[in-house]
This record gives C-alpha cells, sequence and structure tokens, in this order.
C-alpha cells in the first residue's frame, strides 16, 4: 500500500525567506580598572579586569580587642582580594562614561 503526502498549505503562515544574522551586543555594565563598586553593602575598588575575571581589593574592619592582661590591642588587618566576573551585576559608584583619550601625533 502506497502512502501518499497531502499538500498542506496554511494561509495564515508566511514563507519562510531566510536567517537574520544579528551580532551580539557587548555587556553595558562590564567593570573596568578602577572602578567602585558596592558589594555586600561595602565599598570595594576594581584593581584590574581580563575577559574571564575582575580582581576586586576590600578594605577590612580595624580589629580591636583585649590581651590576657586586659590591654587594648587594635590593629589594621591587609585588604581582601576577590575575584568576581567583569559582567556581574554590581552598583558601579565612579562610572563616569569612561573615555578614551586620544594621542597627539608628534
Amino acid at each position: 500500500m502506497k502512502r501518499t503526502r497531502k499538500p498542506f498549505n496554511d494561509p495564515n503562515q508566511t514563507r519562510f525567506v531566510g536567517i537574520i544574522w544579528r551580532q551580539l551586543q557587548p555587556p553595558t555594565t562590564r567593570l573596568h580598572a578602577g572602578d567602585v563598586i558596592r558589594y555586600g553593602n561595602r565599598l570595594c575598588r576594581v584593581i584590574r579586569v581580563n575577559d574571564c575575571a575582575a580582581v576586586v581589593i576590600m578594605n577590612r574592619p580595624m580589629r580591636v580587642f583585649k590581651t590576657r592582661f586586659w590591654k587594648p590591642v587594635a590593629f589594621q588587618q591587609p585588604p581582601a582580594m576577590f575575584r568576581i566576573s567583569p559582567n556581574a551585576e554590581v552598583e558601579i559608584l565612579n562610572r563616569n562614561g569612561h573615555r578614551l583619550t586620544e594621542r597627539r601625533s608628534a
């Protein structure tokens, strides 16, 4: 027994004529070196950025405690350094529209 294919023509369906290529837009919230961001209700500075990570530095609070002999001691801890995504959705506090400076030819 031979099957016959029934033609299906829907007048409401448009014809497929081709593929539309769209360029991917670069993210607009990419971090830059020197940015000050708010991360976990703390202020942090972005040290360097590459395509896979942004290195961020955060100051730690001063530690104050008393010794065994009830003498108060305080010292400043070194800043914490960690990495986040360069496309992280964090609040950037000092973004002024990073302008590219043109070099003058001598």
